[in-house]
């Protein structure tokens, strides 16, 4: 059995699923993918999201906007707590902090007060988060320590930040997620780093439709494709690969009760 911990699948490339996202999962299933959670990344999209997983027993969300969509709606704490209501959101994100694409002070702030206002709406919530990270390693630490982020927990989603954050953040009782990065061939710092995280601190993802692992690295990512990235992780911790599927999906289930 696995589990696909972060699959937009409001993304997916369906060009060869005559345009139906349910024909996607379904050729998921069919490789043992059961269950799926698909995050959010603005308001406005969270309606379709919503509308896909409330299909399935084994689909989730999770409700927030994205660091680097600067130019969308930025939600209030009272609707970010609204919508995370929903029976079918099991957490709050995707949020974080993305600074590579230069150090903007004005964009920084307002990353870092949307940031803040999710991790807030995630203890309203008794959610945990889905923390994207990008080139803001000790900026999410301290803000997820100071803002007592470890009452609720998340996880680090397509991590390849360094050993020192990924350690941090499992004190603050966080995951840590690999997607197909994992599997290329430049990722030999992620691949030593991921050898020291306890597998029962582990996810996996897609984040499909980005960044398919090898070999089909280049096409659109899709769900039914993780099974590659579990069969690469098993062979990198010298583990079984039914163990470690079944490690991953328990941690998983136990992630969505935060």
């Amino acid at each position: 059995m696995l589990t696909d911990s972060h699959c937009h699948l409001d993304g997916l490339d369906l060009s060869s699923y005559d345009g139906d996202v349910h024909k996607a999962i379904a050729a998921a299933r069919r490789k043992g993918v059961k269950y799926i959670l698909s995050p959010g990344v603005t308001f406005e999209a969270f309606p379709e999201i919503l509308k896909i997983v409330e299909t399935d027993n084994d689909l989730f969300a999770s409700v927030g906007v994205h660091p680097t969509e600067e130019n969308v709606y930025q939600p209030t704490l009272t609707e970010l707590i609204t919508l995370g209501q929903n029976k079918k959101v099991v957490a709050v994100g995707e949020t974080g902090l993305d600074f590579y694409y230069g150090k903007d002070e004005a964009k920084r702030k307002q990353q870092t007060s949307l940031f803040k206002l999710h991790i807030k709406a995630a203890q309203e919530l008794n959610k945990p988060l889905i923390i994207h990270a990008r080139d803001a390693d000790q900026e999410i630490i301290e803000i997820l320590t100071n803002e007592d982020a470890k009452t609720i927990g998340g996880v680090l989603h397509c991590f390849t930040g360094s050993l020192a954050m990924a350690e941090a953040a499992i004190d603050l009782g966080f995951y840590i997620s690999f997607s197909g990065i994992i599997t290329f061939r430049n990722a030999e710092n992620l691949r030593n780093i991921a050898k020291k995280i306890p597998l029962e601190k582990m996810l996996i993802e897609t984040d499909a439709p980005y960044l398919a692992p090898v070999p089909l690295r280049g096409k659109p990512n899709e769900p039914a494709y993780l099974p590659y990235i579990a069969e690469f992780m098993a062979n990198l911790l010298n583990v079984s690969y039914e163990s470690f599927t079944n490690q991953i999906t328990e941690n998983f289930l136990r992630f969505c009760k935060g």
